[in-house]
């Protein structure tokens, strides 16, 4: 495969498609006028032979000489036409007997040929041997009848053929025309596939250049050189590429300023409680007689930092779990209406302290293929959200529908809503609306990081809408058979 590679160059396809576009016409050229020169080298000198031959023809007959080869006139004719085209004509009459040969070594001999057959028939023929480098010619010999020689068999104006002119005519002057032809041909034709090799070279470095520009550009932004976008506007094509890398650029950016932001959030996150319980410690050990309901409430405190903590890094866990292939999915036939019934009622406790209506709405029973343990974390961070960031004595309306392949969960609740500008980064890891009342409530941020991951990994979508002061509804769509199978 590695000796092929080299053919996977486009700047190398282009060179050969160009150069093979403009070689293939100069070689038909080439060859069309060779042979378009021979062809009608051959026509006009069989046409010329022809019509010496009719000519001829008809002195025989006035002279009467397939009877009587005397003729001084006939046969100067004879030997002018063979040294003009330096050939060989022989005379031969009805009977195919050779009454002349210009050669003088065929003179009574008996013809039988098939294009002298068919001449006595009327037939003309010639026969153009390219091989042996000659043309052959057959011409009727014809008498017409006039009224001294009319007889009742022959009226007057009646043609008789009385014999055939066969001529042997030599080519060596056109096959010689050809060869010079050939040779000056032939150097042009080089001199053309050099000018058409350069130029096919030029035009393919031209053409692939804008894109060894884009590699090159790609090139700098990969060592770190340059972090603009790339801008090459060459062709329709390469603009096509462009925009896709500066999108692609874009979101890898986004991306990697998503990683540094979490890696703050979660250094952050993760040291707030770790110095609050320092700075509970160092109280306690700065003071030495420290009153028992004093000892307790720093302890209680540190306990709750330790239990802030202890929730940031489960939901951290949850998240890199939910970060894996869906084939990690444990799929099973789960009752929704029933998976939602129990999270609802662990979250009783809650909407009562908050004061809040918890109310479920079942449109229809829904059975799904769904992963039971991510599908609960869905449920639970959409319904405990619905209660936290709701106001007291509002509600949370938790309603389960479904139709042919999908079932939906909506979950509004009369809060106080969501602003506009942070309705597409509520999803984001460590991302607060309101941070301090988040920090009252123990929010860490990753809920809805977690929810939409599950989400996702089920094929899904979840929707958000939301008006502030009167309240948010999360909406979740989630196919009803799982394309991951069913595993046990």
């Amino acid at each position: 495969m590695h000796r092929f590679m080299f053919w996977r160059s486009l700047k190398l396809r282009l060179f050969v498609i160009i150069l093979t576009m403009g070689v293939l016409p100069a070689l038909f050229i080439y060859h069309s006028v060779l042979k378009g020169y021979e062809d009608r080298a051959v026509g006009v000198r069989t046409s010329d032979v022809q019509n010496q031959l009719t000519i001829l023809a008809n002195h025989l007959i006035t002279y009467n000489y397939l009877n009587d080869t005397s003729s001084e006139v006939v046969n100067a004719e004879l030997g002018l036409l063979s040294n003009l085209y330096s050939g060989r004509v022989m005379v031969i009459n009805n009977r195919l007997k050779i009454v002349r040969d210009t050669y003088g070594i065929s003179d009574g001999k008996t013809m039988v040929s098939e294009e002298v057959i068919k001449c006595l028939k009327g037939s003309s023929l010639t026969n153009y041997d390219r091989v042996n480098g000659y043309i052959e010619i057959t011409v009727p010999i014809i008498e017409k009848i006039s009224s001294v020689n009319a007889t009742d068999e022959n009226p007057e104006g009646t043609e008789i053929i009385r014999g055939v002119l066969l001529a042997s005519t030599s080519t060596d002057t056109i096959t010689a025309t050809i060869q010079i032809l050939k040779h000056r041909s032939r150097i042009i034709l080089h001199i053309v596939i050099i000018i058409l090799f350069a130029l096919a070279a030029f035009l393919s470095w031209i053409i692939v250049r804008p894109f060894d520009k884009i590699s090159k550009e790609i090139e700098s932004i990969q060592s770190g050189m340059t972090h603009e976008s790339l801008s090459v506007r060459d062709y329709l094509e390469t603009q096509h590429i462009v925009s896709a890398f500066n999108s692609v650029l874009e979101k890898m950016q986004k991306i990697d300023e998503s990683r540094r932001e979490f890696v703050s959030n979660v250094s952050h996150e993760l040291k707030t409680p770790l110095t609050s319980v320092k700075i509970l410690a160092d109280s306690l050990n700065a003071n030495d007689d420290v009153p028992v309901e004093v000892y307790r409430e720093f302890m209680s405190d540190i306990t709750a930092e330790i239990e802030r903590e202890d929730k940031i890094i489960n939901d951290l866990l949850s998240l890199v779990r939910l970060d894996k292939d869906a084939a990690k999915l444990n799929i099973s036939t789960v009752d929704i209406n029933a998976l939602t019934e129990i999270i609802m009622k662990r979250m009783r406790p809650i909407a009562r302290k908050n004061e809040i209506e918890l109310t479920l709405v079942s449109l229809r029973e829904v059975t799904a293929d769904v992963d039971e343990v991510k599908m609960s974390l869905v449920l639970t961070n959409l319904i405990e959200n619905a209660i936290k960031y709701n106001s007291p004595g509002g509600t949370a309306t938790v309603t389960i529908d479904a139709d042919h392949q999908y079932f939906t969960v909506e979950v509004a609740d009369s809060g106080q809503g969501i602003p506009d500008e942070d309705l597409d980064l509520i999803f984001e890891r460590f991302y607060r609306v309101d941070k301090s009342h988040s920090r009252e409530i123990g929010g860490t941020g990753l809920g809805l990081a977690i929810t939409k991951s599950a989400v996702l990994l089920h094929k899904g979508t979840i929707k958000v809408e939301s008006t502030p002061g009167e309240g948010s509804r999360f909406t979740v769509w989630i196919p009803l058979k799982s394309s991951a199978g069913m595993k046990e």
